[in-house]
């Protein structure tokens, strides 16, 4: 069993939570993020789950933790960190449980390795990180020894200890890990525990990234790369922190169903009728009655009548009498089986001979309302239409539906060095073709495009273009103009024009990454400021613009992945997630393979051409070693 198994992760967000003012410190923004959040992707990679003390705010908890629990403290009266231990153990659904504070996200990435491993060699009942600090005030002084009792693990077990321990009214953790065995880790970086106590330090932290702490040598696979950035947004909480922004459009049309293909239904289709409409067969055969079938040996049945599909035969069949049915007809009065032709034991003129256990009663029968009840839901609101919806939705006799109204998108390049089809390419200068990315993507999409073309490395012509998508566009996609180059000027008119933020992404390829919306006089618009480099702007278009459309055009639609076999090793860094461009096909033995498409480059675009999947390689993974399965994308359906 791995240890990330045995680990439950807790973080310690308990308390009055008023130091920073009216938001609670796990709250405040940092990087993109909230500090809680930053200590749960910190936290996640280390543990098999991740839980939330918290006494205050606890829905504000509850959409950072997701589908992760957010416990308040079982005692009354913020009773400090020791509360939320007790709560914590008392949730803790594995052996050993891991503690950090919702404001220290810059702890080591092998904590709980190197807790576990002093632990065990100790024979203790936790374990807790020590650092050798220096006093600013008396800086020639011996550096003195620090313990950190919020970051310990420890055994699920010791929890009537404290239980026992908070009995007598105490509430120092001195006290209480007084009563246990304890080991004593020493770490080198002190920084890496510091916590984020007033908003002085907060914007201090914003301004500097701090120190990464190397993982220990014995570090897992989970622990993050020696250059790993703690200011790069995890993919996931970019793509939360805009699916919490972004709402669908409210108009809504209706449209004749040849004209509905692949738009978003607005309202629930309910179905007017059963379907099907009555019972009918589900074969070609006899119909009869189940009690007629013999128990033992052989029984004759007379042929009264046929019925076929549209024209039912509406007589009665009697004991040992059938009646010749087709698929879909109805069934006759009084029957309940049907008897497949070709399992008649012998068929003379008319008369059919059956022999016993030849037929279950009931057999081969499709009930009145066995595919849909007249009232139900036969599509819900949000499904995109696809030709099979279309059929069923015809089956039932609509002819119109509501959809959500089109969604329009501006899009357009930025960049000095773009020229456009059909001009001379100077030197230095390159063919823009990210414009016809996004155009076949958004189109594919079933969106309502505007390229408003190559927009100069210019302050005025850019906020020229960004105001005019926001008079004309719900959203606006743009490539280039979103890093921290000189010539980069979308940082400073979004200052003038909008609500944008700037995120650097733990994510290859596509770091830099602008979300926001663009407000003028006449109208407003969301943007998604993508990279330049072209595989950057498809991966990026993919995981982060294309589900935000979909949920604007009221649809949800979530990227399928397919487990693969890696016919070569891959090489990744734990850290951020990234995705490789892939063929994916069928091994001898059946199960689906993948390898890549040779170099991965972000400037790469032969290598989305030759692909038919990306493979996904998450935040927390390592290196991938021939034969080991990884998840894989494919771009049959998107793109």
């Amino acid at each position: 069993m791995s240890l990330k198994s045995k680990v439950t992760g807790l973080i310690l967000a308990g308390g009055r939570g008023t130091r920073m003012g009216r938001v609670d410190k796990g709250l405040q923004p940092f990087r993109g993020a909230t500090l809680v959040a930053h200590v749960m992707e910190r936290l996640s990679p280390q543990v098999a789950s991740v839980a939330i003390n918290a006494n205050r705010n606890l829905p504000q908890y509850q959409a950072v933790a997701g589908e992760s629990p957010v416990l308040p403290d079982f005692i009354d009266g913020f009773a400090g960190p020791l509360a939320g231990l007790q709560i914590g153990l008392q949730f803790c659904p594995t052996e050993l449980l891991l503690t950090a504070p919702c404001d220290s996200p810059f702890f080591p990435l092998d904590l709980a390795e190197r807790l576990y491993a002093a632990m065990a060699a100790q024979g203790a009942d936790m374990a807790m990180a020590v650092t050798m600090e220096h006093d600013p005030e008396q800086p020639d002084a011996a550096p003195f020894r620090q313990p950190h009792p919020v970051f310990s693990l420890m055994k699920a077990s010791v929890l009537p200890q404290l239980d026992a321990y908070l009995d007598t009214g105490a509430r120092r953790m001195e006290g209480f890990f007084k009563t246990l065995k304890v080991a004593e880790v020493m770490f080198d970086d002190a920084a890496a525990f510091g916590n984020i106590n007033t908003l002085e330090d907060l914007h201090r932290h914003e301004r500097t990234a701090p120190t990464v702490v190397a993982p220990h040598a014995t570090a897992t696979a989970a622990a993050g790369p020696r250059d790993a950035d703690p200011a790069a947004l995890p993919v996931d909480e970019a793509r939360r922190l805009i699916c919490e922004r972004i709402a669908p459009v409210e108009a809504t049309e209706t449209l004749p169903l040849l004209a509905a293909l692949d738009r978003a239904l607005a309202a629930d289709i309910i179905s007017p009728i059963n379907v099907p409409a009555y019972d009918n067969s589900a074969m070609d055969g006899y119909a009869l009655r189940g009690a007629d079938l013999p128990a033992q040996g052989t029984a004759t049945f007379k042929v009264i009548g046929i019925a076929y599909a549209g024209h039912p035969c509406t007589q009665a069949p009697q004991q040992n009498e059938c009646v010749r049915i087709m698929t879909g007809a109805a069934i006759p009065p009084g029957c309940d089986s049907v008897l497949p032709q070709e399992l008649a034991a012998a068929i003379d003129g008319d008369s059919v001979t059956i022999a016993a256990n030849a037929l279950r009663p009931g057999a081969n029968l499709r009930r009145a309302g066995e595919d849909l009840k007249a009232g139900g839901i036969a599509i819900a609101a949000g499904k995109l239409l696809r030709p099979a919806d279309l059929g069923l939705i015809a089956s039932l006799g609509i002819p119109s539906v509501s959809v959500r109204r089109k969604l329009r998108v501006a899009f357009f390049s930025t960049g000095d060095e773009l020229r456009s089809l059909g001009d001379e390419l100077d030197t230095g200068c390159v063919y823009d073709s990210n414009r016809y990315t996004l155009f076949g993507m958004l189109t594919r999409l079933g969106c309502e495009v505007i390229d408003l073309g190559v927009v100069r490395d210019d302050p005025q012509a850019l906020e020229a273009a960004l105001r005019e998508a926001a008079d004309k566009a719900d959203a606006i996609i743009t490539s280039g103009g979103v890093s921290e180059g000189a010539a980069d000027y979308t940082r400073d008119i979004m200052a003038l024009l909008g609500d944008v933020a700037f995120w650097k992404l733990a994510m290859r390829p596509g770091r830099p990454l602008a979300f926001g919306k663009v407000q003028t006089e006449q109208g407003s618009a969301w943007l998604f400021g993508l990279p330049g480099n072209p595989v950057a702007v498809m991966v990026s278009f993919y995981m982060f613009a294309r589900p935000a459309l979909l949920r604007m055009m009221g649809a949800e639609a979530k990227l399928q992945t397919l487990q693969a076999r890696a016919t070569e090793a891959i090489r990744k860094r734990p850290g951020r997630t990234e995705y490789q461009r892939g063929i994916v096909s069928t091994g001898a033995d059946g199960v689906a393979q993948v390898r890549l498409t040779g170099a991965q480059g972000s400037g790469i675009l032969s290598s989305m051409t030759e692909a038919n999947c990306i493979v996904v390689l998450h935040h927390a993974q390592a290196n991938v070693d021939a034969g080991q399965m990884v998840d894989v994308m494919l771009f049959d359906g998107l793109t």
